[in-house]
């Protein structure tokens, strides 16, 4: 049996009052989740906004970079 069957049993032995505090308690780390996503998305976009290469705007074609890298598509 998996961890989340295991869990949905539990809960559903479980009376409305404490289900409500589970309830809470799986939002907030939904929530954190949502948020550590949020600030590593922030973080390795205000990497780029301060990196002082001249280049980092160049670009090559998907095609171009699987051949400089060895990769047949």
């Amino acid at each position: 049996m998996s961890n989340k069957e295991v869990a949905k049993q539990i809960i559903d032995s479980l009376p409305d009052h404490k289900v409500e505090k589970i309830l809470f308690f799986l939002r907030g780390i939904q929530f954190d989740d949502n948020i550590e996503d949020d600030l590593f998305c922030e973080s390795l976009l205000q990497d780029y906004l301060q990196d002082s290469d001249p280049d980092k705007h160049n670009a090559i074609s998907l095609e171009d970079f699987a051949k400089q890298e060895g990769i047949i598509l």
